[in-house]
C-alpha cells in the first residue's frame, strides 16, 4: 500500500493555493527537534524559509508524534503503518496484517466494532479512557481518511487511529472517584448509624419505615424519621430533611433528632415543639435550614395532630380506599426564625394508613413537583397490606433505584380496625366528673365496674381503682370544671386519665410528715409503671398514668 497517497488524505490536509506559500522564520526558532522537512531555500535576502503545510513529510511528522498512531486499511483493517509510539508501547506489527490478529490490544479494548463504524458512516468516533495491556490508558480517536472512490476500488477505507495517552487523567479521576466512594460510604455509614435501629411499636399503631441512600455521596445525608411513644397511648412521629448532603447533613440531621426526641417528652403540642427546634437549628448552623413534619396520634381522639415546617403533606388512606391530603397549616423551614408555627389535624380512625415522606421519594426534574405527589396519592390509594409491603411498594411505585439522585426516607403507620376478639383487647371507658366531692366516690364505683367486666386480675384492679381515686381527687382538689375520667384498655396495658380545665400542670414531690396533701401524685408514680400530664388544646391539663398487663392478660 502507498502511505503517501493515503496520508495526503488526512483531515486539514486539503491542498490550498493559500497554503504552499512560504513564510520567512528566523534560524532560532528551528530548534533540535524540528521536523525534517523539504530542504529550506534561502529567501533573496539570505533569510532560511519553511515549506507550507502540504510539503512536509507525512510520515516524517507522525514519526515523531508522543501519541500513538496507527493507520489501518480495508474491511480487515490491515497495518498500513504504525508510528514509533505504537511500537514503543505494543511492539512491532507485520505490515499487511489483519488487526484482528496483529493489533490484539484493539480488540480487547472493543476498537474493532468502532472501526467498522467509522467505515460504514464516514464520521471519526472517539472511545474515552480505556485500560490498555501495557497498563496505561488511552483515549482512541478513529477518522476515516479514504474518498468514496477509493473505496470502490480497493473494497473499503482507510482509518486513522490516534491514541492519547491520559493516565494521568485516569488515574487522578479514579483517586478522585475512590475519594468520593469512601465519603459516600461514611455518610451514609453515619446516617443510618443515627436513625433508629429499631422502630418503636405503639399499642394502636403498626409502622414501617425505609431509608434509601442516594447513589452518590452528593445524595447522601440529611434524610430521617423516628416513632415516639410518649405515654398515655399517644404517639408522637417525625420524618426531616436537612438541606444539604454528605457527613454534614448526616450529623446536623442527628442533632435534631436527638433535639426531637428530647422536646417530645415535654408532650407538648407538635406547633411548640417545631418553636422550638427552630431556635436550635439557628444555633447548630446558622446557615442550614432542615424541613420537618412533627405528628402526634391519639387513639382516644382517632386523629392525627400535626405541624409542618416547609415539609411535604401528609397523605391518609381511610378504610374505603380514599386517599387525602394534609396541605395546611405549613410553615416555612426549620433555621429560618421569626415564623409562629400552628398546629393542624387530619382523621385517622381504625382501618387508616398515613405516610409521611421526604422529597426524593416525589420530586423529579423533569416534573413538577404537584405531579410526584399525586402519583404517590394514586399509589397509596392501591397499596394494601402491612406497613412494611406498604411501604415497599411505594418506594418501588416512584422508581426509586440504588443509583437514585437523592435519599429517600419513608414512614408508614396504620391504624388498625380491630373486632371480634382482637377487638375485646381494645376497649375505653369515660365519666364525666359531675358535682362536688361525690364525684370521688362515683368515680371509684365506675372505675371499680369497668375493671370487673374487663375482667382483669384482683391485684390490676386495686391499683386501678387506687390510681382513679388519687388522680380524681387531684383533680377535684387543684383543678375547675369539666372533668372527666377516661380508662382505657390495650392488648399490653391498661390507662388511668383525667382531664379538667386548669392549664396547671402538677409534679411529683415529696410530702412532709406534717402536710396535709401531695402524696396523691407520688402514690400515683409508685404503683403504676409510669405517669404523665400535659397541657389540652382546650387550655386545660390531662394526667395520666399506666399498668403493663399481665402476661396471659394480652
Amino acid at each position: 500500500m502507498n502511505f503517501t497517497r493515503w496520508s495526503a488524505r488526512l483531515p486539514g490536509t486539503q491542498r490550498r493555493a493559500a497554503a504552499r506559500t512560504e513564510t520567512p522564520v528566523s534560524p532560532d526558532r528551528r530548534g533540535e527537534g524540528s521536523v525534517p522537512a523539504a530542504r529550506a531555500e534561502p529567501s533573496a535576502d539570505g533569510t532560511p524559509t519553511v515549506p507550507a503545510v502540504d510539503e512536509l513529510p507525512a510520515r516524517a511528522v507522525l514519526d515523531r508524534v508522543p501519541a500513538l498512531v496507527a493507520l489501518v486499511h480495508g474491511p480487515d483493517h490491515r497495518i498500513a503503518y504504525l508510528n514509533d509510539a505504537y511500537t514503543a508501547a505494543f511492539g512491532t506489527r507485520p505490515t499487511g496484517a489483519p488487526a484482528r490478529e496483529a493489533l490484539p490490544e484493539l480488540a480487547e479494548l472493543g476498537l474493532l466494532p468502532l472501526l467498522d463504524q467509522v467505515l460504514r458512516s464516514g464520521k471519526p468516533r472517539t472511545l474515552k479512557s480505556r485500560k490498555a495491556v501495557d497498563g496505561r490508558s488511552y483515549t482512541f480517536t478513529c477518522t476515516p481518511v479514504a474518498e468514496d472512490g477509493d473505496r470502490d476500488r480497493d473494497g473499503g477505507g482507510a482509518v486513522l487511529v490516534f491514541a492519547t495517552d491520559v493516565t494521568d487523567h485516569a488515574e487522578a479521576a479514579e483517586r478522585l472517584r475512590a475519594s468520593e466512594r469512601r465519603q459516600r460510604e461514611t455518610a451514609v455509614t453515619l446516617q443510618r448509624s443515627l436513625l433508629p435501629q429499631e422502630l418503636e411499636q405503639p399499642d394502636d399503631l403498626r409502622i414501617a419505615a425505609t431509608y434509601q441512600p442516594g447513589g452518590t455521596e452528593a445524595a447522601v445525608g440529611g434524610d430521617w424519621y423516628d416513632v415516639i411513644t410518649l405515654g398515655g397511648g399517644r404517639t408522637a412521629l417525625v420524618i426531616g430533611d436537612v438541606m444539604g448532603r454528605g457527613v454534614r447533613a448526616a450529623a446536623v440531621m442527628g442533632q435534631l433528632r436527638t433535639a426531637v426526641r428530647a422536646y417530645a417528652r415535654l408532650d407538648l403540642p407538635p406547633h411548640e415543639v417545631l418553636q422550638l427546634l427552630d431556635g436550635l437549628a439557628i444555633e447548630i448552623d446558622a446557615n442550614q435550614i432542615a424541613t420537618c413534619v412533627y405528628a402526634v396520634h391519639d387513639p382516644n381522639e382517632g386523629r392525627l395532630v400535626y405541624a409542618s415546617a416547609g415539609h411535604l403533606p401528609i397523605l391518609v388512606r381511610d378504610e374505603n380506599g380514599t386517599v387525602t391530603r394534609a396541605d395546611e397549616p405549613t410553615g416555612p423551614p426549620l433555621g429560618t426564625g421569626g415564623w409562629m408555627h400552628s398546629s393542624g389535624s387530619i382523621a385517622l380512625g381504625p382501618g387508616a394508613t398515613a405516610v409521611l415522606y421526604t422529597d426524593g421519594l416525589v420530586e423529579r426534574r423533569d416534573a413538577d413537583l404537584d405531579e410526584g405527589i399525586a402519583a404517590l396519592a394514586a399509589a397509596l390509594a392501591g397499596a394494601t397490606g402491612s406497613p412494611q409491603v406498604v411501604c415497599d411498594r411505594l418506594v418501588r411505585s416512584a422508581g426509586v433505584t440504588a443509583d437514585h439522585d437523592d435519599d429517600v426516607a419513608v414512614l408508614v403507620l396504620q391504624h388498625p380496625a380491630r373486632t371480634g376478639p382482637d377487638g375485646d383487647l381494645f376497649r375505653n371507658a369515660a365519666l364525666e366528673l359531675l358535682g362536688g366531692v361525690e364525684a370521688a366516690p362515683r368515680a371509684r364505683a365506675f372505675a371499680s365496674g369497668v375493671l370487673t367486666s374487663w375482667r382483669f386480675p384482683a391485684e390490676l384492679h386495686d391499683l386501678g381503682v387506687l390510681a382513679t381515686s388519687e388522680l380524681v381527687a387531684n383533680s377535684l382538689q387543684h383543678g375547675t370544671p369539666p372533668m372527666r375520667l377516661r380508662l382505657r384498655r390495650t392488648d399490653r396495658r391498661l390507662i388511668v386519665e383525667v382531664t379538667d380545665g386548669d392549664d396547671h400542670l402538677p409534679r411529683r414531690r415529696r410530702a412532709e410528715p406534717g402536710d396535709e396533701s401531695g402524696r396523691g401524685i407520688a402514690i400515683v408514680a409508685t404503683i403504676a409503671s409510669g405517669w404523665g400530664c400535659r397541657r389540652t388544646p382546650g387550655g386545660g391539663k390531662a394526667v395520666w398514668c399506666e399498668f403493663v398487663l399481665p402476661q396471659d392478660k394480652r
